[in-house]
C-alpha cells in the first residue's frame, strides 16, 4: 500500500484560519497544493466572510435555522445534480426538505429548485438511468410514496401508493425495477398490509411483553414482528410502480437497511439489474451483543437470499458492486461485538468468489464508499487526524489523498471521471463542490451565505502535545476572531468514546457557537479517539478513566502555553455520553481543576449501566464483558467517587435515551444535591441520546450558555 500524499503531521501543526478559508476543498496532488489548503489561501472558500462592521456573534438560534445539504444524486451523464435542502420551521419545531437541481459545467451554476411543494417534504432524489427523470419520495399524497418528476416537461406525478410509507428506494442499472423499503410486518407478503405484525403487544390492555432481549433500541421500544424490509417492484410502462412487490429477506429475520442509523448505503444493485444486495443483522437472541451485521444476496427471479460474508463474524456492510460487473466491495471489521473495529475495504471478484482485503495495509477506518464510473478505482472517506478527506483507492490498493481540509460528507462519483461531494469545517455547514477528473475544484453552492454575512468569523487552531505514554495527542482550539485579553475556557470531552471532535460541523456540540459568546473552545483527542489509527483507537478499552483523563490533563497544561489568550484556570468542562461520563469521573478524580461542568446522557454507574442498556456489545466489549466476569469491574466507576464531588454540575439528559436510559442522570442530579453541590437538571421528554428539536436545541444551549457563564464570567 501506497500513500500519494502526506498526512498534515509532516507539514504543520499549528493553523490559524479565518472563517472564509477554513473550509477548503483543493486537491492534493502534491506537497505544494497540500500546503496551500492547510494555511487557508485556496481559490475555494467555504464559509462567506462577514464584510460588514456591524457583523454579530453566530447564536443557537442561527445554528437550528442553518440551510443544510445533502442526498446528492448525479444523472447518468454526468452533467446535473439534484439534492435535497432542508430549512427549518422554528415556529413548528420541524424541518421542511426541497430539492434542488443543477447543471454542472458552467462558470456560475444556480441551483434551481423542482418538485416542491410549499407544505409538502420531498427528499432523496435519484436520477432514471435514461437521465430523462428524477425520483423521489414525497408524502404530497398523505403518505411518503415514490413521485416521478419529467424534467422535459417539468412535471411531477405520484409513481407509488402502498399502503406502508416508502423509507427509501434505489433504481436497478437498466431502470426497470425498484429495490424499495420500509416497516413492514414480518408475516406481510406485499408491501405493507393491515396489520403491523408487532407480536409486543398482546393485549387486551396497553402493555408490552418480551421473551427475550432486545427490548429497546436507541429510542425505541422493540417490535418483533415488525421490521425494516427490502421488495423489488417492477416500473410499469406509464412511469409508475406496480402494485405488486416482491420481498428479498426470504426467512431472514431482521431489519435491512439495519436500524437505527442505516439506510440506502446498505442496500445496492448488482451491475445487470438481477439482484439485490442489503445489509442484514439477524433480530435473534444474540442482538443485543452481536455487530454480525452481514451481506446478502437475493436474485429477483428466485428471492432466495444468500449470505455473502457468513465467513467473518463482525460487521460487513456499505455493498456496491462495480459498474462493469466484475466486483462486489464493502467494508469489514474482523472482530466482533466491536463497533468501532477498523472498517478495511473487502473487494470480491464476482467471477472467481476471491475476496481481498483491499486496504488492509492502510491503517485508516473507511467510513464511506462509491465505485469511479470507470470500476478502475474507489473513491472512499476516512477520518484523519483532525479531518474527515476524500481519497481514492485503485484496485491494488494505493491509496491517493484528494482534498485537504474539512470533512467530506458524502462523495458522488461523475461519469466523466470527476465527483460532486458536501464538505463542512468548523467554521461552517455542508456545501456541495464538483472536482473534474483532472482535479480542478468549482464551488456549487453556497446556501448560507446571507447568513454568514451578518456573523462575526472564528479563529481556528490545531495543535499537538505528548499525552500518555509519551504519545502524540492533537487536539483544536476555536475563538473569537480579533478577541482582546485573556478568554475564558470551555474544554469540550467527545463521546463514542471511539470518536473525535474534529474539523467539521456540528448541530449539536459546535464549537464556533460556543466560541462566539466569548469563549476559547478546546477539544483534546484522547488516547480512544479516531483518525491515528487503530492501535490508538484501541488503547481506551478497559481504560476508560486512565489514559483519556490523563491526555486532558497534559492537554490543559499544554494549551495554555500554545496560546497564551487562553485563561486555563478559569475554565468548564462539558461532555455527552462518554463526554459526560468523563464530567462524572472528573467530579470524583479531578474535582479541583473547573469551575463548573456539564454532564449531558453520561453514564454515572458502570454497574447500572451494564444491565441497563439496550446493545450490551457497546458496553461489554469496552468494560471487559458482562459486568459478573469483569476482573476489576469497580476500578473507572464514577460512582465510587461520589464523595470528592464539589464541582457545580448542569446535568442534561433525554427521557427516550436508551442507549444510557436518564436514569443516569437522575442518579448523578441526586448525589451532587444530596452532598450540596450547586447543580441543575435538564430533562427533555422528547428527545433521545442527542437533541434535535429546533427549540429544544435553543433551550439546551442557552440553559448551557446561562451556566458557564454565571462561573466564568460571573453572569
Amino acid at each position: 500500500m501506497q500513500l500519494a500524499a502526506p498526512g498534515f503531521g509532516t507539514i504543520a501543526h499549528v493553523i490559524s484560519l479565518r472563517a472564509s478559508f477554513a473550509l477548503t476543498s483543493v486537491p492534493c496532488m502534491k506537497n505544494a497544493f497540500l500546503l496551500t489548503a492547510l494555511l487557508g489561501t485556496s481559490a475555494i472558500a467555504l464559509g462567506s466572510l462577514s464584510t460588514d462592521a456591524n457583523a454579530r456573534p453566530i447564536t443557537e438560534t442561527d445554528l437550528v435555522m442553518m440551510k443544510r445539504v445533502s442526498a446528492v444524486a448525479a444523472s447518468p451523464d454526468g452533467n446535473m445534480i439534484a439534492y435535497q435542502l432542508r430549512e427549518t420551521d422554528l415556529a413548528a419545531n420541524k424541518g421542511k426538505t426541497d430539492l434542488y437541481m443543477l447543471k454542472l459545467g458552467s462558470a456560475d451554476p444556480q441551483p434551481v429548485m423542482f418538485a416542491s411543494k410549499p407544505d409538502k417534504n420531498e427528499h432523496d432524489p435519484a436520477f432514471s438511468p435514461d437521465g430523462k427523470s428524477i425520483y423521489y419520495i414525497s408524502n404530497q399524497s398523505g403518505s411518503d410514496q415514490i413521485w416521478r418528476y419529467d424534467i422535459a416537461s417539468a412535471t411531477s406525478m405520484q409513481a407509488s401508493n402502498f399502503k406502508a410509507d416508502v423509507s427509501g428506494f434505489k433504481i436497478s442499472p437498466n431502470g426497470q425495477t425498484f429495490a424499495i423499503w420500509g416497516d413492514i410486518a414480518r408475516d406481510c407478503g406485499e408491501f405493507g398490509c393491515d396489520t403491523d405484525g408487532d407480536t409486543s403487544k398482546p393485549g387486551p390492555g396497553t402493555g408490552r411483553a418480551y421473551d427475550r432481549l432486545m427490548v429497546r433500541h436507541w429510542d425505541q421500544w422493540e417490535t418483533p414482528g415488525y421490521y425494516s424490509r427490502v421488495f423489488t417492484v417492477a416500473l410499469e410502462a406509464d412511469g409508475k410502480l406496480s402494485s405488486s412487490a416482491i420481498a428479498m429477506d426470504g426467512t431472514l429475520v431482521g431489519d435491512a437497511p439495519t436500524k437505527p442509523f442505516g439506510g440506502g448505503e446498505e442496500i445496492s444493485w448488482s451491475a445487470d439489474g438481477s439482484a439485490v444486495l442489503f445489509t442484514l443483522r439477524h433480530a435473534d437472541a444474540h442482538e443485543a451483543k452481536s455487530t454480525n451485521l452481514d451481506i446478502y444476496r437475493s436474485a429477483l427471479r428466485a428471492a432466495n437470499p444468500v449470505n455473502l460474508t457468513a465467513d467473518n463474524a463482525g460487521m460487513d456492510t456499505t455493498p456496491a458492486a462495480s459498474p462493469d460487473g466484475k466486483y462486489l466491495a464493502w467494508t469489514s471489521m474482523a472482530r466482533a461485538t466491536y463497533e468501532a473495529d477498523r472498517l478495511v475495504v473487502k473487494l470480491m471478484d464476482l467471477k472467481s468468489g476471491k475476496v481481498i482485503a483491499l486496504t488492509d495495509a492502510w491503517d485508516r477506518s473507511v467510513g464511506s464508499l462509491a465505485w469511479a464510473a470507470d470500476s478502475k478505482s474507489l473513491l472512499v472517506t476516512a477520518q484523519d487526524v483532525l479531518e474527515t478527506p476524500l481519497f481514492r483507492v485503485d484496485l491494488k490498493g494505493k491509496v491517493t489523498r484528494l482534498t485537504a481540509r474539512g470533512n467530506i460528507a458524502e462523495a458522488v462519483p461523475l461519469k466523466n471521471g470527476g465527483v460532486v461531494y458536501a464538505i463542512n469545517s468548523i467554521t461552517g455547514p455542508s456545501d456541495l463542490v464538483h472536482m473534474n477528473a483532472k482535479g480542478t475544484t468549482t464551488r456549487l453552492t453556497d446556501v448560507n451565505a446571507d447568513t454568514f454575512a451578518t456573523l462575526d468569523p472564528v479563529n481556528y487552531q490545531m495543535f499537538d502535545f505528548a499525552g500518555a505514554n509519551g504519545d502524540r495527542v492533537y487536539g483544536q482550539i476555536v475563538k473569537p476572531q480579533g478577541a482582546a485579553g485573556k478568554l475564558p475556557v470551555l474544554l469540550l470531552v467527545h463521546g463514542g468514546p471511539q470518536g473525535t471532535f474534529n474539523n467539521s460541523w456540528s448541530y449539536r456540540w459546535n464549537p464556533a457557537v460556543m466560541a462566539a459568546q466569548g469563549y476559547a473552545v478546546v477539544s483534546i483527542d484522547f488516547h480512544g479517539s479516531t483518525g491515528y489509527g487503530q492501535k490508538f483507537t484501541d488503547s481506551i478499552n478497559q481504560n476508560w478513566g486512565g489514559w483519556p483523563l490523563e491526555d486532558l490533563q497534559k492537554g490543559m497544561d499544554a494549551v495554555g502555553k500554545i496560546d497564551t489568550q487562553l485563561d486555563t484556570a478559569n475554565a468548564c468542562a462539558l461532555g455527552g455520553s462518554y463526554g459526560g461520563y468523563m464530567m462524572n469521573w472528573i467530579s470524583g478524580n479531578w474535582p479541583d481543576r473547573f469551575k463548573c461542568l456539564v454532564n449531558h446522557a453520561g453514564i454515572f454507574d458502570l454497574r447500572a449501566m451494564a444491565y441497563e442498556t439496550e446493545e450490551l456489545w457497546f458496553d461489554q466489549w469496552d468494560n471487559g464483558g458482562p459486568w459478573t466476569t469483569r476482573s476489576d469491574a469497580e476500578k473507572w466507576n464514577p460512582v465510587n467517587h461520589v464523595a470528592k464531588w464539589k464541582t457545580p454540575t448542569l446535568v442534561i439528559h433525554g427521557e427516550k435515551d436508551y442507549r444510557i436510559p436518564y436514569s443516569q442522570s437522575l442518579a448523578a442530579f441526586t448525589a451532587l444535591q444530596q452532598q450540596g453541590v450547586e447543580s441543575k437538571l435538564l430533562v427533555f421528554p422528547d428527545e433521545n441520546h442527542w437533541v434535535l428539536k429546533p427549540k429544544n436545541s435553543i433551550q439546551w444551549h442557552r440553559t448551557v450558555f446561562d451556566w458557564v457563564g454565571k462561573y466564568l464570567k460571573g453572569k
